[in-house]
């Protein structure tokens, strides 16, 4: 059986950090998408979640530099989890997107979903 770790996000970027590792540019950014759905009594309701990205410069990466916040993007990679020591020295553990495509959306008028 083969395994699959993949994800695809579309939504709006939160805050963005880019630096530079061992010569290479790295953007660790957040990113919101928004599942809008009715309830069974038909009241329109929106699930927001929130995602760490880490994306290194590659081909299939636009300039990190533009990334910004509140821009649309989309987001393809892989989820991964990283282990860490806390400055309180207990083990940390948090959840982040792996990023291996992104691209830059245009701004679309969208219908409206209610």
């Amino acid at each position: 059986m083969e395994h699959l770790n993949r994800i695809e996000l579309r939504g709006r970027v939160g805050t963005v950090r880019t630096n530079e590792v061992n010569g290479t540019k790295v953007a660790n950014f957040s990113l919101v998408s928004e599942l809008l759905y009715k309830t069974r009594e038909g009241a329109p309701t929106a699930e927001t979640t929130w995602f760490n990205v880490a994306a290194w410069n590659n081909k299939d990466m636009p300039d990190l530099d533009k990334i910004e916040k509140g821009m649309a993007l989309y987001v393809s990679g892989r989820m991964r989890s990283v282990r860490y020591n806390g400055a309180d020295g207990t083990d940390k553990l948090f959840y982040e997107v792996l990023a291996n495509k992104i691209r830059i959306l245009d701004e679309e008028p969208q219908e409206p979903f209610f």
